[in-house]
């Protein structure tokens, strides 16, 4: 078997694109994502054992080849015969492959409890798929290259098919998949870096994946935080468990459960150090009307609405926070401002002095809604202290009555004509601003960008967090992001037509060769 190296991300896509042709047909192409992860998950564990096996042999260890404790003291799955990728390659012709695949997947499972529950029984020997047509993905997929230190493949993987496939099904379950620019951001920002780490609603896991690489690029230990999430799709909590095992995270993900995160609170007793997650945006009807209305969580709060989940989440979240927890989480614009029981939550925070950081997303930066979005920052201690980070001491200053706001929409580059994202550069910046004003060093306000502002200011805009109220804007017109943006949409339009003049002349050559033409029969 020959597996390809050096591989890069648009030919991952291109591989991953050629993989669904071969399940067009059979299978609706919402449940794409579920044929394809499971099997990338064993390419994956298969190339860590592989690499692993040859490093025994290099070091005249091949004696030891076979010997599962080689493998599991460097957290590398050790895999049965009848697990490993080459052997599902070198017999893909054979009738029963289904149930070679649901085999290898039990084997897996079975030899690590961390995995139990994660592949659903026999599941490929009940799909209504061809063989052969079973073993040409098995082919599409050993051209993707797993080996991707420490990136999160099954995240990356799980993105492009919600992207692809199943935009519709991930709005109607709430499937919000977090881009991998957007979690960095979070990440250096709140620097999750010691103690218990939590996500309410963890996805595929990627907030986790990033906090621990996070904490191996700034020297520190990735054992010195404890991991804890919950998620409430079943296939996802499926894809978490399945990201961490490979990742060698030991994550405490409770028990799957329907009712979710809001409904039943699986960690009631968790404080954690750090918060991280982007909740389902403006959950609809999270509760009957008489539901919850004392719970725990809205203590010294007004209880949140049923028609809109927002500031359930917010509160939940607070309600977990340790004596010194920083939560960093995503939420709608609409969020910021609005009466009624919103508002009074929203100006108790405020009172409280939670919250740290408001920073104004730009639009299309998510998959899955083109809306808005906005990250907060909540601190449990603005005062003064010290904090370490890896290696790295910093000295925070007395925060308290403060709060940033950051306004991020002209920051970014285009990417897949439609979409913004964040660079490596970008991510650095915003950090470095938002570390300096913690520090109050090297820190200014900024026109169109940055601002310092007292409770006392927000106390005065009617406890509005819209980043507008505060942040001075120029107001001129911006002839030369016009003009971008005309010539993006010309190019865009350019496209289509020659598109649409290849599909237009394809058409007419099928029918002509059928012995029909477009208006009439030749």
């Amino acid at each position: 078997m020959k597996i390809k190296k050096d591989v890069d991300e648009k030919s991952i896509e291109s591989s991953l694109w050629d993989a669904c042709d071969k399940l067009r047909g059979p299978i609706d192409p919402a449940d794409y994502k579920n044929v394809v992860l499971p099997l990338v998950f064993l390419k994956f564990v298969n190339d860590l054992f592989t690499e692993q096996r040859q490093s025994l042999i290099e070091q005249g260890l091949e004696e030891y080849v076979d010997t599962s404790q080689a493998y599991t003291k460097d957290n590398v799955f050790f895999l049965p015969e009848q697990a490993r990728w080459g052997f599902l390659i070198g017999n893909a012709k054979q009738n029963d492959l289904p149930e070679q695949i649901d085999h290898a997947l039990q084997l897996i499972e079975q030899q690590n409890k961390e995995l139990k529950g994660t592949f659903a029984q026999n599941y490929y020997s009940r799909l209504t798929i061809d063989t052969q047509k079973l073993a040409s993905l098995l082919d599409e997929i050993n051209n993707i290259n797993t080996n991707r230190g420490g990136h999160d493949i099954i995240g990356r993987v799980y993105e492009y098919f919600l992207k692809h496939f199943a935009l519709d099904e991930g709005k109607k379950r709430g499937q919000y998949y977090t881009p991998k620019y957007v979690v960095d951001l979070i990440v250096n920002m709140i620097e999750p870096y010691h103690g218990n780490v939590y996500d309410p609603c963890c996805g595929s896991g990627g907030m986790f994946i990033q906090s621990t690489q996070f904490i191996k690029e700034h020297h520190g230990d990735t054992n010195d935080i404890a991991v804890f999430g919950q998620e409430y799709n079943e296939n996802t909590y499926r894809l978490a468990k399945m990201n961490f095992a490979i990742h060698a995270i030991s994550a405490n993900l409770g028990e799957y459960n329907a009712s979710g995160t809001l409904l039943k609170d699986v960690h009631q007793n968790l404080k954690a150090d750090f918060i991280m997650a982007n909740p389902p945006f403006n959950q609809k009807d999270w509760r009957d009307k008489n539901q919850l209305l004392d719970d725990y969580r809205w203590q010294g709060y007004k209880t949140p609405s049923a028609s809109n989940a927002n500031y359930a989440w917010i509160l939940h979240m607070v309600s977990k926070l340790s004596q010194n927890g920083v939560a960093g989480f995503l939420l709608a614009n609409g969020a910021l401002s609005g009466a009624g029981v919103e508002k009074e939550i929203r100006k108790q925070l405020v009172k409280n002095d939670l919250v740290e950081a408001i920073c104004i997303l730009p639009r299309n930066m998510f998959y899955t809604t083109d809306i808005s979005v906005t990250l907060w920052i909540l601190n449990r201690n603005k005062k003064d202290r010290k904090i370490y980070v890896g290696d790295e001491e910093r000295d925070n200053r007395n925060r308290t009555n403060e709060v940033l706001f950051m306004d991020l929409r002209k920051i970014g580059e285009p990417f897949e004509k439609s979409f913004i994202q964040f660079s490596p550069k970008n991510i650095a910046d915003i950090s470095e601003t938002f570390h300096n004003w913690r520090q109050g060093k090297n820190y200014e306000d900024i026109p169109e960008y940055c601002k310092s502002v007292s409770i006392e200011d927000i106390e005065n805009n009617d406890y509005s967090l819209v980043a507008s109220k505060y942040i001075e804007f120029n107001q001129i017109e911006d002839n030369a992001s016009y003009a971008t943006k005309m010539q993006t949409l010309s190019s865009e339009l350019s496209e289509l037509l020659a598109k649409e003049a290849i599909c237009r002349a394809e058409v007419t050559k099928v029918m002509a060769e059928l012995g029909f033409k477009i208006g009439g029969i030749k």
